[in-house]
């Protein structure tokens, strides 16, 4: 299962009761965290999840309202006594201007690695999370992402039994090793089924609706999705500053079919996004307006 915590739903500037976007998950004692804006900490620690089991952050772009917590993120980290490393991915950059942000965060306990994505589409598999970034469409370079927890197919005793393989090597199998015994090679699609359906979340924030957004969220479990106008005469204005109105995101919505969508990243000046919701719901029914921290627990599909 996968957990998923829309830690804030601001844009542009964090609010009284607001935060700056940031969504975090948790899969199997790892956590990952997608953008790092000012007061993503505190948000974290209203939530009550822990910072220290943050192996991956993403950055959907360097704008500051999405970077600028992550200093303080750092060193709250390596003050906890982290020593294992953290992956950083992000657009092209990345090395220079997180170590530009680390002027104010210079000693620390632990590695940062980089992993920059160059590609329109750019798959990353970490931590037994399947990332894959997409390129959007902001004023500056921007991604949105993919994460998958992928699920193996069932043991089948009936296969390993007709292959002759010895039930020593049945669990590592079973963990998708490679086993080499006496001249034979026995890999793990010889003692499982069909691959089954996975968990999957798509996040995109700060950008028009481009079609990728919709192919990429096609049939998500969740897909969260920038919301930043509510009003529907502000469309000329989302065009101007590259964001989307509600009605553009659920438009995507209507387009992927996804089993639930949440919308982020508000105007500061966008107070009650619920107001607009029954609107919107004509175009795709099973949206939600995002609220700070808003959790959800994915679970696998029973078979």
């Amino acid at each position: 299962m996968l957990d998923v915590c829309l830690l804030g739903t601001g844009g542009m500037m964090p609010l009284p009761k607001r935060w700056l976007t940031a969504l975090m998950t948790r899969y199997n004692g790892s956590s990952l965290l997608i953008d790092c804006g000012e007061g993503t900490q505190l948000a974290i620690k209203e939530q009550g999840w822990s910072f220290n089991p943050i192996d991956i952050i993403c950055f959907t772009h360097y704008h500051g309202d999405h970077i600028s917590g992550l200093p303080g993120l750092l060193l709250t980290m390596g003050n906890a006594d982290r020593k294992a490393p953290v992956t950083v991915i992000g657009p092209k950059g990345l090395e220079r201007v997180v170590n530009s942000l680390r002027v104010i965060a210079p000693e620390l306990p632990f590695e940062i690695k980089f992993v920059e994505v160059t590609e329109p589409r750019q798959i990353i598999n970490i931590k037994g999370y399947k990332i894959e970034a997409f390129r959007v469409q902001h004023n500056i370079i921007c991604y949105g992402y993919n994460i998958e927890i992928e699920r193996q197919g069932k043991f089948m005793v009936e296969k390993a039994d007709k292959a002759g393989i010895p039930k020593a090597f049945w669990s590592k199998l079973q963990k998708g090793e490679t086993i080499e015994h006496q001249g034979n090679v026995y890999t793990p699609d010889m003692v499982l089924g069909e691959r089954r359906k996975g968990i999957k979340v798509t996040y995109c924030t700060d950008t028009r609706p481009v079609p990728v957004i919709a192919k990429m969220a096609e049939e998500a479990d969740l897909f969260i999705c920038e919301g930043m106008y509510g009003e529907k005469d502000k469309e000329n204005k989302a065009k101007e500053y590259k964001h989307m109105t509600f009605y553009e995101a659920a438009n995507l919505g209507k387009a992927a079919r996804p089993k639930e969508m949440w919308l982020t990243h508000y105007s500061p000046s966008l107070i009650r996004p619920e107001d607009f919701i029954k609107d919107v719901r004509e175009i795709f029914g099973n949206i939600y307006p995002g609220r700070d921290g808003k959790t959800v627990t994915l679970k696998f599909q029973e078979d």
